[in-house]
């Protein structure tokens, strides 16, 4: 199992940031998919018709998110820390997940940077 990292720079303030990917309706926006999302910690969630889905664990407004993504039945639930920063003008977004399998690993990390982590970013840079 592995342990991926990656910083991004969002050009806006971290409440912002923090409603785009608490807020289903947000969420619709810079997936581009179907997605079921409720701010409430014990819930599950589900994005691109259930690509990705897991269970909410903690929500700290405007600073901190932690779920739990479910790689398959024959896998430990991987945790997603995902922290925001105020930086310059705008946010820091720490993306930590562990508990990945290595043979999904390279294939899950390019998609989790193009389309979660590049479509929250492109999504503010409009």
């Amino acid at each position: 199992m592995k342990t991926y990292k990656k910083y991004t720079y969002i050009p806006a303030p971290p409440e912002e940031v923090y409603l785009a990917m608490t807020k289903e309706q947000s969420i619709k926006l810079w997936t581009g998919a179907e997605v079921e999302f409720t701010e409430e910690p014990g819930t599950e969630f589900s994005f691109w018709d259930g690509d990705i889905s897991g269970k909410n664990l903690e929500f700290e407004y405007g600073k901190k998110i932690v779920q739990q993504w479910y790689f398959g039945e024959e896998n430990e639930p991987s945790i997603v820390t995902i922290k925001l920063h105020e930086d310059k003008k705008g946010t820091s977004v720490e993306f930590v997940q562990t508990n990945i399998p290595e043979t999904d690993y390279e294939e899950f990390t390019a998609g989790i940077n193009e389309y979660y982590l590049g479509g929250l970013a492109d999504f503010f840079d409009e």
